[in-house]
């Protein structure tokens, strides 16, 4: 056996070991520096080193309250006071009704304007709040609002707004809550910036995207038989690069992302 030659084909061996180890350590030892680089580095930065712009971000009230409240029942009374309907009611929370002479909601301007069918022709109209127009469904979604905050995607708090092709609304379905009670956690409200951060650390802001709204609401937390808990939800609308726009909802207190439901079930919104 050529004992030099076995030796150099070692020592060749173990200083390509030590050049893949050292290498390793290299790498890793950099890892650790950028994570705590990235820990030190605000939010405000990692944004703007992705291009990511918003604009002015709503007042931060720290008000951690929790909401409780019983679907509202509709009484015949109000269901009389409706003399240019028909409706019907189911289970006496969820209200259907026909517009004897359909209803228009365009302005002058050819946009739509619900304020006054709102407030001549549906109960407690001005505590719903527009959140979206459908036009090729031809339906306008309105969530409820409480302490002028929209309760998000709750099918018990939601009015719906059926028209026909000339912008006239022609029926409509509605659900609410009344008696509501509010109660405090110990935790802060997260804050706007920092609600942010919690999407940008999640991968839901891509470079070059854009903020375009943000405000403060409420999702269900729990449901117990007839009573419902709300938190408070933070909800942003990130316009992507390439103009889609996309809707998340962020508990305010747990700082969970919530995904709402599309179907009828018995909880309205799950949480990761």
């Amino acid at each position: 056996m050529d004992w030099n030659k076995t030796k150099t084909i070692f020592i060749i061996v173990f200083s390509i070991l030590n050049v893949f180890l050292y290498s390793f350590y290299f790498n890793r030892l950099m890892d650790e520096q950028n994570v705590q680089v990235m820990g030190k580095t605000s939010t405000e930065d990692l944004l703007k080193m992705d291009n990511i712009t918003y604009s002015e971000l709503p007042p931060y009230i720290n008000d951690p309250s929790y909401l409780s409240a019983k679907s509202k029942k509709f009484t015949k009374e109000q269901l009389d006071a409706l003399d240019d309907q028909a409706p019907i009611l189911e289970d006496g929370t969820y209200l259907k009704s026909i517009l004897k002479e359909p209803v228009s909601v365009m302005n002058e301007k050819g946009d739509y304007d619900f304020t006054e069918f709102l407030s001549k022709h549906v109960l407690f109209g001005s505590d719903y709040v527009l959140w979206d127009v459908d036009e090729e469904e031809r339906q306008a979604l309105f969530f409820q609002k409480v302490k002028d905050n929209p309760i998000y995607f709750s099918r018990k708090a939601m009015l719906t707004v059926f028209m026909n092709r000339d912008g006239e609304v022609t029926h409509y379905e509605q659900s609410m809550f009344d008696e509501f009670d509010s109660f405090n956690r110990k935790k802060d409200l997260i804050s706007p910036i920092e609600a942010i951060g919690n999407l940008y650390s999640r991968g839901y802001l891509p470079q070059d995207s854009s903020l375009q709204q943000m405000t403060l609401g409420y999702s269900t937390f729990v449901q117990v038989t007839e009573t419902q808990v709300f938190a408070p939800t933070w909800h942003v609308r990130v316009k992507l690069k390439d103009g889609k726009v996309e809707d998340y909802f962020i508990n305010a207190i747990e700082g969970k992302m919530i995904e709402f439901q599309t179907e009828s079930s018995d909880e309205d919104e799950d949480n990761e």
